[in-house]
């Protein structure tokens, strides 16, 4: 599971943070695994249209990929085979290099739903962003026009809903993105016009060509998309994510003038809200900054640049303030941060005394370490829900082995000791969890490896009293039936996980691990 090109501006993740000595010492703690603190789950293994994977989008694009109602999203290989056509973003899975078309889907009450692509679906990619709890769900989808500017097809931000996908339009350009959608049936993303931008944002950022036009920020709401604007005089913007309010947190160009460290213009984190438009949330000194997430009180988590373009801590952006997490938290020095719910709590991964990347809880100030399971020796949060639930992947710090975690009450458990002991499916990555106690991430079916391209998306079910279907949680893994159309390699010594910097582990679990699509991706090369 390595990275594939990124779909859309998300997160501004640290892949080239560094990690400074601690300023205070973490509370030592210990985590025990008790059983007795945790539901047992159903598993269900969602299996492909007919290719060799399926999987779920990582937290920080977007999203959400489960619904308050359980209904989750993600993309499903097919047997037709790609061509040299087929666009990066939504085409091959999770690195971007299998050779056959994806199709989004939905998975609801047992049920799999290819939800196909713009016409003719049967060759055209598309990509599952994320769902709201009515249904309808936004997507990237091929359109099999050819982009005379990158001569790949060009890509359409879609809508489906009603069973039914339409296209969102554009600017009067040659593509658009869909990122989020929320509970109103809002949809924030981007779309092109015809101006020619040597420095676009989707062609100069996301594919490396000067030959494009402007990317504009939007927000779709009642058949319209709304142009939000830019920052200064930037032209440019990216809309990324959208809460309940209809606020919009996105990324935009401040100017037009190229930085000689970056060798494109500033690039700053913003928030839109209706009354006051498009507010500028700074940088931490540098020209490069953006969202990971942004909950219902307004407050945005991201990274960005320090001052001479070397560096990038996460921040905090809550009524006006810019707080650097890394150095102005307790306990722990964050060196991601990839969520926030809706009390303003913030999971992630930390370096902690010599313990340099661990799974963090941020709240008032302060970093909580929340081990690893099974003698890993790092660890990395990425979803948590309004109950404190936090899930993530449990890890040996060279990237070789992988386990999914769940943190509640105190304590840590790896997720696949909770599932059926005949369970056809090994728990790698959890990538969300809605406030139901519903999880979805990805795993490996048997002969299976991190390596390969042949990974099954799955969603958990809580044996609760939440749920009143519970047949299967303790005795037996569910497959989900689709409707309408490995083994575990020595990990590195406890010394010498603790002498690694997170700058390296970050880099190695990347490549392992996450998925995240975002213009970090990009930057980093």
């Amino acid at each position: 599971m390595k990275p594939q090109i990124l779909s859309c501006v998300t997160a501004m993740a640290l892949l080239a943070a560094q990690a400074l000595p601690i300023r205070m010492s973490a509370q030592e703690r210990a985590v025990e695994d008790h059983h007795g603190k945790h539901h047992q789950y159903k598993l269900v293994d969602i299996r492909t249209f007919g290719g060799p994977e399926s999987n779920v989008n990582p937290a920080v694009n977007a999203g959400p990929i489960v619904s308050r109602e359980g209904t989750a999203v993600g993309g499903s290989a097919t047997s037709v085979p790609t061509t040299k056509y087929s666009h990066p973003f939504v085409c091959g899975g999770l690195d971007g290099k299998v050779p056959f078309v994806f199709h989004g889907f939905k998975w609801q009450d047992g049920v799999v739903t290819d939800l196909g692509a713009l016409p003719p679906a049967a060759k055209h990619c598309s990509e599952a962003q994320g769902v709201n709890e009515r249904g309808e769900i936004v997507l990237q989808s091929e359109n099999g026009t050819i982009d005379p500017a990158t001569g790949i097809n060009e890509i359409r931000a879609v809508v489906w809903r009603d069973g039914r996908i339409r296209s969102l339009g554009t600017f009067g350009g040659n593509n658009s993105l869909a990122n989020q959608i929320n509970g109103r049936g809002q949809i924030a993303g981007a779309a092109l016009n015809a101006i020619p931008d040597p420095f676009s944002i989707y062609y100069f950022l996301f594919l490396g060509s000067s030959s494009g036009t402007q990317t504009r920020a939007f927000l779709w709401e009642n058949e319209h998309k709304q142009d939000l604007g830019t920052l200064g005089t930037g032209n440019d913007a990216v809309a990324t994510f959208v809460n309940e309010h209809g606020e919009v947190a996105g990324s935009s160009y401040t100017n037009a003038t190229p930085n000689p460290t970056t060798g494109f213009p500033t690039l700053d984190p913003f928030l839109w809200t209706t009354d006051k438009g498009m507010i500028d949330l700074g940088t931490l000194g540098g020209t490069v900054g953006g969202p990971n997430a942004l909950n219902i009180r307004g407050q945005v988590i991201g990274s960005s640049n320090l001052a001479g373009d070397q560096d990038s801590h996460p921040f905090l952006w809550d009524d006006g303030g810019l707080i650097d997490l890394f150095t102005d938290t307790i306990g722990g020095n964050p060196v991601t941060a990839d969520a926030i719910n809706d009390a303003g709590e913030i999971v992630g991964a930390a370096a902690f005394p010599n313990r340099p990347f661990h799974a963090y809880l941020w709240k008032d100030g302060v970093a909580t370490d929340l081990g690893t399971v099974d003698g890993d020796g790092c660890s990395w949060a990425h979803a948590i829900n309004s109950r404190g639930q936090i899930v993530g992947q449990s890890f040996t710090c060279d990237g070789s082995t992988g386990h999914t975690f769940l943190w509640e009450n105190g304590s840590i458990v790896d997720l696949n000791s909770l599932i059926p002991p005949n369970s056809n499916l090994k728990l790698v990555d959890a990538q969300a969890i809605n406030d139901r106690g519903e999880i979805a991430g990805d795993g490996l079916p048997p002969g299976c490896t991190l390596d390969d391209r042949c990974g099954h998306a799955f969603v958990l079910i809580p044996c609760d009293n939440e749920h009143s279907d519970n047949d299967g949680c303790r005795d037996a893994a569910e497959t989900a039936t689709e409707a309408k159309t490995a083994p575990v390699i020595q990990g590195t010594t406890a010394a010498e996980q603790s002498s690694v910097r997170a700058s390296e582990i970050i880099a190695r679990i990347r490549s392992r691990f996450s998925r995240n699509r975002g213009l970090a991706t990009m930057l980093s090369k």
